[in-house]
């Protein structure tokens, strides 16, 4: 059985073991996940940027929690005693990412080893058929409606309404998405807690922010390793 790596903030070496662990090959993985074989290459060697749309289908494709892609040591437990931390954001000076279902600023985004991972989320997508998967990671989060209204899908629940001034606090663990049903723009406060979200947050605006995402070109006939 293949050994899913320590230590390693890029998933690249986590998604080749579990792929091969699975016995799949490149171009297996590629029809499950519907990404070009050249950027399921570059992802496995870090050579290109990791959004966190591709993130969470594969890790749906492989069947693996997301925390499991960035496995390392466990966190230190918090201090005895106050150390005085704190992390000011202002309007409009946050690291991001998008893709065409949501934006994600990241607040905080210089402090690690958070015990919550604070975002506003911009919700772009308007159904759940503009989803190739959605997600689901270890832990809690916790949804309030800054602006517009959407709909919050579960693999659990009936879709639920959710309007400017409103409020949730589920399990992350089930399936989940988010899709705008108002006109106007849809943003949501979102705090997450658990530990793959958290190391996601964590590296995906500092290390790989030099890394452009790719664009779909033609595949080449490299070996499916």
């Amino acid at each position: 059985m293949a050994k899913i790596p320590r230590n390693t903030s890029h998933p690249g070496p986590a998604i080749r073991a579990a792929r091969l662990d699975q016995g799949l090959s490149l171009r297996d993985l590629a029809v499950r996940t519907g990404l070009p074989f050249s950027t399921l290459s570059k992802l496995e060697n870090g050579k290109m940027g990791m959004s966190y749309d591709k993130l969470v289908l594969l890790a749906q494709a492989l069947g693996v929690e997301i925390g499991k892609l960035f496995s390392s040591a466990p966190l230190a437990p918090p201090p005895r005693q106050a150390v005085g931390r704190r992390s000011v954001t202002r309007a409009g000076k946050w690291p991001e990412s998008s893709s065409e279902r949501y934006r994600h600023h990241y607040l905080a985004a210089e402090l690690l080893d958070k015990m919550m991972v604070p975002m506003i989320i911009d919700v772009q997508a308007r159904s759940l058929e503009e989803y190739r998967g959605i997600a689901r990671h270890e832990g809690e989060e916790y949804l309030y409606v800054l602006s517009g209204a959407m709909e919050l899908h579960s693999d659990l629940y009936a879709p639920l309404r959710l309007d400017q001034g409103d409020s949730i606090y589920f399990d992350s663990g089930m399936a989940h998405a988010y899709v705008r049903v108002s006109d106007e723009p849809c943003q949501l406060l979102s705090i997450c807690a658990g530990p793959g979200i958290q190391r996601f947050a964590e590296t995906a605006n500092h290390r790989w922010s030099d890394m452009p995402e790719e664009r779909p070109q033609a595949e080449s006939s490299n070996s499916d390793d």
